[in-house]
């Protein structure tokens, strides 16, 4: 891929980036981001053949520049269970703050803009898959709450750290990030895990 190709792509992705953290909601389309990337709609299309991929590409682009895989580091190299529990908590529940932006835009287009739908189920999904990591070695450990399967647990975490759960204790109930980031844990470890795994904590 050439230089000028990767600096087009990147414009592009920057522009729409910026639309989405601006609120541009549903008004922004791919003419916009041409606009605002300064170059022709035409070029867009050439880059991302539909605004579905682009709009995914733009959330994908945002874990590349915050460097998401450096923050799941601890979480992936846990070597227990309940360490990688509250490692991916930590580190899901402080990069929410960072993409709220993006994310809200997307949320609030989602009911009536299926291309948004997508980039946000897309998103989603990718959190959904480190829940599922979580759970799994919670259940390897023998940790895992009587009653709970691999799935349901796996839902229950991935509904805990929901970004509308974020946004409603944060914004709504005026909670300090801190305050978030412990009661989301403790919630997750009385949920998840057996009694004399959460005793040994």
């Amino acid at each position: 891929m050439s230089s000028h190709t990767i600096d087009t792509k990147k414009k592009i992705l920057e522009a729409a980036w910026q639309l989405l953290e601006a609120g541009g909601g549903a008004g922004v389309r791919m003419s916009d981001i041409a606009k605002a990337a300064g170059i022709s709609r035409q070029a867009v299309y050439l880059h991302y053949p539909n605004r579905a991929d682009l709009l995914m590409a733009t959330t994908r682009y945002l874990d590349e520049v915050k460097n998401v895989d450096m923050r799941l580091a601890a979480s992936r190299a846990a070597t227990s269970g309940r360490e990688r529990l509250d490692a991916f908590i930590e580190a899901w529940g402080n990069y929410i703050p960072e993409i709220y932006g993006v994310g809200k835009a997307l949320m609030a287009m989602q009911d009536s803009d299926d291309e948004a739908r997508r980039a946000w189920d897309d998103r989603m999904r990718a959190v959904r898959d480190g829940c599922a990591a979580a759970v799994s070695a919670i259940k390897a450990d023998g940790d895992l709450a009587d009653g709970l399967t691999s799935d349901n647990g796996t839902d229950l975490l991935w509904m805990l750290l929901s970004v509308r759960n974020w946004e409603h204790l944060r914004h709504q109930c005026g909670w300090s990030q801190k305050d978030y980031i412990s009661g989301i844990t403790a919630l997750a470890r009385n949920a998840l895990l057996k009694p004399k795994a959460f005793a040994s904590y």
